[in-house]
């Protein structure tokens, strides 16, 4: 069986019995294309090697991947290889005879300061200026900045995965409770609540104009076309917003997650709390935004610690 047959049949079968994202299952169909082209169109199924493997990591590598992208590759072909040993296409995974040794990099989350943040609402709200009564066209200059301006506050305000806000439809939003129904990685769904009375206006506010704004999808978010607004769509808003702020680095939704994330735990918040808010399913990843607050952590030890008060010299 070809390379390319093998994968069209495993993305049918496999995502057929196992629920995941559409996120996931397009993210594991770019990494099995890629390896596809790499390896050569006309490969057969078996003749896959654990040399050829190897060289496929070297080769990502030497283009500048970074191990974690190497690493989901390699986590896609195993589950890849491993369907077709268990359909006895394959006796054995060719990764079972080879060991990547790619050891996890420690990155830490980049955020924006409180004043950054504040700086990023203030230019979306600059951008909305006067609402005009009626706004009926998704080319319409006012609905996009309005657009904008909410897709800021809820990134903000829940801290949501950028994928998980493009999938959001109309009927998701919830405003007599200010919430949203989020469906995370795995399919797993969360309430993503609205803390506070502003960010709770503006998405009301738009979802009222978008529901009068004709288009051919029911999801929240729209682009210029009426359609569903892309991830991509949504960094390019984001990333010009804090341009216009006069924000020096470069910002992207991952970045405004972060940002929320931190910011809890900066004014308190348990960190269980912020698990179940950005939807981690362990709270082994969220714990290494306490690296990020370090020194607030310190600031907090050196005024409130018993040696402050005497224990040292007792």
């Amino acid at each position: 069986m070809l390379l390319r047959r093998a994968i069209e049949l495993f993305l049918e079968g496999y995502f057929s019995t196992c629920q995941r994202s559409r996120h996931t299952i397009q993210a594991y169909s770019i990494d099995l294309g890629q390896f596809r082209r790499a390896v050569g169109p006309r490969r057969r199924l078996r003749a896959i090697t654990p040399e050829r493997l190897e060289d496929w990591a070297f080769e990502l590598k030497e283009h500048g991947y970074a191990a974690a992208s190497i690493r989901r590759k390699f986590a896609t072909l195993k589950v890849f290889f491993s369907y077709w040993v268990r359909k006895r296409r394959l006796e054995g995974s060719p990764l079972w005879q080879i060991r990547l040794d790619l050891a996890k990099e420690e990155v830490l989350p980049k955020v924006l300061t409180l004043e950054e943040a504040g700086k990023l609402l203030k230019q979306a709200r600059r951008e909305l200026g006067q609402l005009p009564r009626v706004l009926s066209k998704s080319t319409d200059a006012a609905f996009l900045a309005l657009r904008n301006l909410a897709i800021v506050e809820v990134l903000l305000a829940t801290g949501m995965r950028v994928g998980e806000l493009t999938s959001l439809e109309l009927s998701d939003f919830q405003k007599e409770d200010g919430c949203l129904t989020v469906y995370g990685k795995g399919a797993r769904q969360r309430l993503a609540l609205l803390p506070d009375n502003r960010s709770r206006k503006i998405l009301t506010k738009y979802s009222r104009y978008r529901s009068r704004v004709s288009g051919n999808s029911q999801t929240l978010f729209i682009n210029v076309f009426g359609g569903p607004l892309s991830t991509q769509g949504v960094a390019n808003a984001v990333t010009k917003l804090a341009e216009s702020a006069g924000i020096k680095r470069r910002v992207t939704p991952h970045v405004l997650r972060h940002t929320t994330a931190t910011l809890l735990l900066e004014n308190g918040a348990d960190l269980r709390v912020v698990q179940t808010v950005l939807g981690h399913s362990s709270i082994l990843t969220t714990q290494r935004y306490t690296h990020v607050t370090k020194g607030h952590l310190e600031t907090t030890l050196k005024a409130c610690h018993p040696y402050r008060n005497g224990l040292a010299r007792r």
